[in-house]
């Protein structure tokens, strides 16, 4: 392995731990109506638990309301149950065939919970970034304690993750702030 390939997968790494944030951040609720919200809930379908994704439509209605609309006229009442039993703390109404699930109004203390969830993902981000960037500094000295690169070489490559890491770092930072001031600002 180079120095070259190790960077690159550093890279790699790092740009999917900011995809797998970037999931996290869209579970955590706003004000606002996400249908990703239901994407961790899942329903029980003649005796196995699939997610609600594959046995509903799951849509918008309008900003503060989530449409779910089962493809089978049976499954509506445990899709019903399945996203009142949830965490979220959603209170799902039937409406013939489809189920409405609307967005309750916040309150202050539950922003501030809220806001706390989005920093913790953000930390969380954050202490993967490191790890990867402890990760490929580790390659880079085994590199050199086999005689196969300097140490100028390492100094350089040890440089260039710090940057990659200071990048990513960074754009975590970012989307804290923006997930935040979502929160506070419905």
């Amino acid at each position: 392995m180079t120095i070259a390939d190790i960077k690159k997968t550093c890279e790699t790494k790092m740009e999917q731990s900011i995809a797998a944030f970037k999931n996290n951040l869209t579970r955590i609720r706003t004000g606002r109506a996400n249908p990703a919200l239901l994407d961790t809930i899942h329903v029980d379908y003649y005796g196995s638990l699939v997610p609600l994704s594959q046995v509903a439509n799951v849509s918008l209605m309008d900003s503060r309301t989530i449409s779910v609309q089962p493809w089978e006229k049976s499954m509506a009442a445990k899709i019903e149950k399945a996203i009142r039993e949830s965490e979220l703390g959603l209170n799902p109404a039937s409406l013939g065939e489809l189920i409405r699930v609307p967005m309750p109004a916040m309150s202050e203390e539950r922003r501030k919970e809220m806001t706390k969830l989005a920093r913790t993902e953000g930390e969380n981000a954050k202490i993967a970034t490191r790890n990867l960037r402890r990760d490929a500094n580790e390659s880079v000295k085994k590199l050199v304690k086999d005689k196969e690169v300097s140490e100028d070489d390492q100094k350089r490559a040890e440089a260039d993750i710090q940057k990659l890491t200071d990048k990513r770092m960074g754009e975590i930072d970012q989307l804290v702030a923006a997930k935040e001031q979502e929160i506070m600002a419905v």
